[in-house]
């Protein structure tokens, strides 16, 4: 027979039975004075089911059976492990770095040595291995490159301190009548009465001449310890630099015996570009600096200049060494000392500096440097000015050399990643066609 029962009807008859359920349990279990209690649990029972809807007992069903899709929230009152490992990781990274740093600063010398040694070693790379493909041992080959530059860079500086020298006794001995000559001419320029006989008086008969020697001689003395020191770093470079051509190949085949094929070609071509570079840049500052001697001794001797030969050798290698402002300071010299003996031959000495310098810009330079180290002129000032704030003096010296390389290392990865590889023999011959190909049509 067909349930005819409604919704509520069911749940009212539902709470009936579990009323008279427990109504009659508890007559089971419990003591006939307790009778009426358990009417009372079961009249209950009934008006808990006629009063019970059925979205409540919905909402019980609910409450009692969780749902089996619903989200777990996590536990937000514990850290995770991650940020643990990340604070971790954090301070242990920043104690590293502040133990590097201090590392790297107390060796700061000794790396400017090395960096200073490895461009020196460029620099005499290719003339060492002219002579050991010529059969000369590599190790004498070296010490004779060595040699030849401690005496070319001997007679510098022997020309120029005999000059200095000349000139420091010149300027002693005519100090008299410059003072002569100025208080004459501030008298009669400016309708005045300036008197330097004290002056000079004083310069002659109280020791004047002694008392600026005896000042240079203190220079001297007080120079010795930076003197010295600057011995212990030349002769420290020479060391390194002696090593790294007489075992470069041995050392660049170590080297690459503990990388990849590939790694070690990389290597191999930022080291022959290092060499390359860096030979050129000497190579093209030397030519420049025997053409800018020979025409300023020409002219310093056509306008009677003194010493025209240290002062031209001093011009041609200052001006080309030193980066940038190398030719404006080789310049001063040969202008005060011609302005000591003639006012208007340190004029014209001066126009002949300016404009071979303008000549050198714009017409030899362009044309040596291009076939040896072309470099644009805002990024060498510009490396100048970086290696200058980065290293001091070492590292305008060394400016020029380290842009022109990594331009060059640039362009080179450039120019590779341009140009598509080159397929395998097993990609070609997967490639290769096993039909034959027709034709293209025709109209």
């Amino acid at each position: 027979m067909p349930d005819t029962h409604k919704p509520g009807e069911s749940a009212e008859s539902a709470g009936a039975d579990a009323g008279a359920v427990g109504g009659a349990d508890k007559a089971t279990n419990e003591t006939p004075g307790d009778a009426a209690d358990a009417d009372g649990a079961g009249a209950a029972g009934e008006n808990a089911a006629e009063t019970a809807s059925p979205t409540d007992t919905t909402s019980l069903a609910a409450m009692a059976i969780p749902n089996e899709g619903a989200t777990v929230r996590p536990d937000t009152t514990k850290m995770p492990g991650w940020v643990k490992r990340a604070i971790v990781w954090f301070w242990l990274g920043g104690l590293i770095a502040f133990y590097f740093v201090d590392v790297v600063s107390s060796l700061r010398s000794l790396l400017t040595v090395i960096v200073v040694s490895l461009f020196v070693a460029f620099a005499f790379e290719p003339a060492v291995n002219w002579m050991a493909g010529r059969g000369v041992r590599r190790g004498l080959a070296t010490a004779a490159v060595f040699i030849f530059v401690a005496l070319l860079a001997a007679s510098f500086s022997a020309v120029i301190g005999t000059a200095l020298a000349n000139e420091v006794n010149f300027l002693i001995d005519n100090a008299p009548g410059y003072i002569d000559d100025i208080e004459e001419w501030l008298n009669d320029t400016f309708n005045s009465d300036f008197d330097f006989d004290n002056l000079r008086d004083e310069f002659l008969e109280e020791g004047g001449v002694e008392n600026l020697a005896s000042r240079f001689a203190d220079d001297v003395v007080n120079a010795g310890t930076t003197l010295a020191n600057l011995i212990f770093q030349l002769f420290t470079v020479v060391l390194f630099t002696f090593y790294l051509l007489a075992e470069g190949p041995k050392l660049r085949r170590m080297i690459g015996s503990r990388l990849t094929a590939r790694r070690a070609a990389v290597v191999t071509e930022i080291w022959d570009l290092s060499m390359n570079k860096t030979g050129g840049y000497i190579y093209s500052r030397t030519i420049l600096a025997l053409i800018s001697g020979f025409v300023h001794w020409a002219a310093f001797a056509l306008l009677d200049v003194p010493s025209p030969v240290a002062l031209a050798m001093w011009v041609g290698v200052v001006s080309q060494f030193i980066p940038a402002i190398g030719a404006y300071v080789a310049g001063v010299l040969p202008v005060l000392i011609a302005l000591l003996h003639e006012p208007s031959t340190g004029l014209w000495t001066l126009v002949v500096i300016v404009a071979y310098q303008q000549i050198e810009n714009y017409v030899l330079s362009p044309r040596i440097s291009a076939r040896t180290m072309e470099i644009h002129a805002a990024l060498a000032f510009g490396s100048v000015i970086a290696g200058t704030a980065v290293m001091g003096i070492v590292g305008a010296f060394l400016a020029l050399p380290v842009a022109a390389i990594a331009q060059a290392f640039i362009s080179s990865w450039l120019d590779q990643r341009g140009v598509p590889a080159e397929p395998t023999d097993e990609q070609s011959a997967e490639a290769s066609p096993t039909e034959p190909i027709d034709p293209p049509e025709t109209d």
